[in-house]
């Protein structure tokens, strides 16, 4: 039961943090966003490349974390397969949510607020240690609405091999969600690199 969220949790951690903290170091201390502004590149195409980046973090984090898992006989390299395409597309939802939010910070300290507002009620509320079944009514419904509940239930149903209505259901709200997420991530960067 914990092993899938743990990597779903490794997931949502790899590309928020790489696009926060990662990302606003690169633009803002580095001045890589500005040598990369002088090339043929848009701010599109780099605001891509950044999320892109923070997605395949994940999925590097979680090829490593399967490999040890399946070692405990834990997960079947069938079901391995699609926890990795699970793991492109979470974090390319998270990597479009912190993107929004660098797009939005002023300071690196500010990027606590995002931490400690979003990334650490999901912890709480999205079934990771403990089903939300065990929840409150309004808190059952309000798992329902975070990214990090529907992500778990994908890496969970896959790893476990089940097919049913709730593994669509996420896979549709995180599709929905980075089809969302990412124009607004990269409306809001551009406005924030394009002065």
């Amino acid at each position: 039961f914990i092993a899938p969220s743990l990597v779903a949790i490794n997931i949502m951690n790899n590309a928020f943090f790489e696009n926060t903290f990662g990302s606003f170091v690169r633009m803002y201390f580095q001045k890589t966003f500005d040598a990369m502004m002088a090339t043929p590149l848009n701010a599109d195409e780099i605001i891509t490349g950044e999320i892109v980046w923070g997605a395949t973090k994940s999925v590097i984090g979680t090829v490593i974390m399967l490999i040890v898992i399946s070692l405990f006989g834990l997960v079947s390299f069938q079901s391995a397969i699609f926890i990795v395409l699970a793991a492109f597309l979470g974090g390319i939802a998270f990597g479009s949510v912190a993107m929004y939010c660098t797009g939005m910070v002023e300071r690196i300290e500010l990027f606590n607020l995002p931490v400690f507002l979003f990334i650490t009620p999901m912890f709480l509320f999205s079934g990771t240690f403990f089903p939300i079944t065990g929840l409150p009514l309004w808190a059952q419904y309000f798992a329902l609405i975070l990214p990090l509940t529907h992500l778990v239930n994908l890496v969970r149903a896959l790893s476990f091999g089940v097919v049913s209505s709730e593994l669509f259901i996420s896979l549709a709200y995180l599709s929905v969600f980075c089809l969302v997420m990412f124009p607004l991530a990269i409306y809001k960067m551009r406005r924030r690199l394009i002065k």
